[in-house]
């Protein structure tokens, strides 16, 4: 910072430690702190980066009671003004209020606990009965919700999410520090005869941890996208065609559910 002249604001400042919840357990508070000149910055139990909220030991729980609060506050100020507004209106304004808060940065939640993607699919639930103009348990709400909305469910968005970013990727449309983690099993010299390489497919490095190396995109990204329909791995697609076709196989999965 004093290299580029600039002054660190310390009150906007946060420090995070994180490790395994053995690890974290183990600390005293939250870790140690950071001496910078004569201001001391101590560590947190969680930090706000760019509208997510990261724990010590990156769960997503709090980022999802965090995401799950703010739009049942939303729904709420929503319903009350429901018969006042159309169908249209209020799908708008659901997108604009609600739906955009979900969706926002949803790949952290991939691989993460079902418990997780079962509490923003609840969100979900209610903005389909919001728009809808139904009550709780009515019946045909994921009907509805598929068919009539065309909403995906939350698991199938953060797959969908996970699929475009990684063909962005094998089009050298995305950055590049996520780019070189997208290796088709094609260009490994010592894979190059095997099936795999044939469909297109890349390659998922070896992980430890389901809780760290399972959730980092350089194995979600290419597992989301090596399961997905051999027609889909054709590196020619453009993306336009790409995501319609992607959507339209995640649609495909509940009719056969």
């Amino acid at each position: 910072m004093s290299a580029n002249r600039l002054k660190l604001n310390t009150e906007k400042t946060e420090l995070l430690w994180t490790g395994t919840r053995h690890n974290v357990s183990t600390w005293y508070e939250y870790g140690p702190s950071l001496q910078l000149n004569s201001t001391t910055v101590n560590a947190s139990s969680h930090v706000h980066v760019l509208g997510v909220h990261f724990s010590s030991d990156l769960s997503p729980d709090r980022h999802v009671s965090k995401v799950s609060a703010t739009c049942f506050h939303q729904l709420r100020r929503l319903q009350c003004v429901r018969r006042s507004l159309d169908t249209q209106l209020t799908e708008t304004l659901v997108h604009s209020f609600v739906t955009s808060r979900v969706d926002y940065c949803n790949p952290v939640l991939a691989a993460t606990s079902k418990t997780s993607t079962d509490e923003l699919q609840r969100v979900l639930n209610a903005e389909v009965r919001v728009v809808s103009n139904t009550r709780k348990f009515d019946h045909g709400l994921s009907h509805l919700m598929h068919q009539g909305l065309h909403w995906l469910n939350i698991p199938e968005q953060v797959s969908y999410k996970l699929c475009m970013l990684t063909h962005r990727c094998l089009l050298g449309k995305a950055p590049r520090y996520l780019s070189e983690y997208c290796v088709p099993v094609a260009h490994v010299a010592t894979r190059q005869h095997l099936r795999s390489a044939a469909r297109h497919q890349l390659t998922v490095p070896r992980h430890r941890l389901s809780t760290y190396g399972r959730r980092a995109f350089a194995v979600v990204g290419p597992m989301a996208f090596n399961a997905m329909p051999d027609h889909l791995h054709d590196p020619s697609v453009n993306t336009a065609t790409f995501a319609r076709s992607l959507k339209t196989h995640l649609f495909t999965m509940y009719q056969h559910a």
